[in-house]
């Protein structure tokens, strides 16, 4: 049951490159989100679309099947509205009119289809809807399937947002072809990560004085494996700080492995086992590149990100 008459139910979904995320929650007027139901399934929808810039048919079946089951879910939940949106694997597909069309058509979705600086100013919004007290400028990391975005925020600036297409699907399918990944293949993979970070921190003057943020399955994970949770655990995820020491460590562990032996590695979520050794390497790279020594872990991003939003304008559109 809704807490109030005056509270609103708000559903956001996000159709990420790699993974989709559903949130249902609760806004109370003036108050923050509290969720009532959220779930994130590994589905792929950009499989392949790097090297065919087409989104697959049995990719999108997999999706449109989530979708069909969380519009149950959503219609018994009450919601009073609904946002959903699609990321950098349907902007870079050449069919994702045909995708989006069949979402609408077999899930009833009107879905966004959303530019990279819109994903990031979400994004933003749901990882400063949770940060710890005092923290002020930020530079936000969201780690993606297909791309990765920079968010840095200060206060009295305008957000400066640079987006890279290095995500962890896009470099597996692109350089790490063996398993476990070859030395030179490794090369290649930190080479590509350096020079697009390096790229990008040419316009982010004065990121180094910003507080590290990092959202999204990659870095939630590594905080999960640092800490050898057995289930996710989203209060001991949340504001972790994650040192890049422990994440060179984690890195190493799992490259040592083939893919199928880091399945039943405490804190890896099923089904992020070839992806995560691509995320530790980009995530390290990065670090090591901007000279960051540790990374506020959120456990909120896009998803939340969505529902705010989307609130702010039912509020809008509630008043005129």
């Amino acid at each position: 049951m809704k807490d109030s008459p005056q509270t609103m139910r708000l559903a956001g979904v996000d159709i990420g490159t790699l993974t989709c995320r559903l949130l249902i929650a609760d806004l109370a007027p003036g108050g923050g989100l509290k969720e009532v139901r959220s779930e994130r399934r590994i589905l792929r929808l950009g499989e392949g679309v790097d090297q065919t810039k087409r989104l697959s048919g049995a990719a999108m079946d997999r999706v449109i099947q989530c979708l069909r089951e969380w519009r149950e879910l959503i219609d018994v939940s009450h919601v009073d509205a609904t946002a959903v949106v699609a990321t950098s694997a349907a902007r870079d597909a050449g069919n994702r009119d045909e995708f989006l069309d069949r979402v609408k058509r077999e899930a009833g979705f009107e879905v966004e289809l959303i530019s990279g600086d819109e994903e990031a100013r979400r994004t933003l919004l749901g990882i400063r809807s949770g940060l710890p007290s005092g923290v002020t400028d930020v530079l936000a990391l969201d780690i993606g399937g297909g791309s990765t975005e920079f968010i840095l925020d200060r206060s009295g600036q305008n957000p400066v947002v640079q987006s890279i297409d290095v995500g962890v699907v896009r470099l597996c399918e692109r350089l790490l072809h063996h398993d476990p990944p070859t030395d030179e293949e490794l090369r290649q993979a930190r080479e590509w990560v350096a020079r697009e970070t390096n790229a990008v921190a040419i316009g982010m003057s004065g990121y180094q004085t910003a507080t590290f943020v990092g959202t999204a399955g990659t870095i939630t994970s590594l905080a999960a494996m640092a800490q050898q949770l057995s289930t996710y655990e989203p209060a001991r995820i949340h504001n972790y700080q994650l040192q890049l020491s422990t994440i060179q460590e984690l890195e190493l562990t799992l490259l040592s492995r083939k893919r199928a032996d880091r399945a039943g590695l405490p804190g890896l979520e099923k089904g992020r086992e070839e992806v995560i050794a691509a995320g530790a390497i980009i995530i390290r790279t990065i670090m090591e590149t901007l000279g960051m020594p540790a990374v506020l872990v959120s456990d909120l991003g896009l998803r939340e990100g969505v529902v705010i939003d989307l609130a702010r304008r039912a509020r809008v559109s509630a008043r005129t």
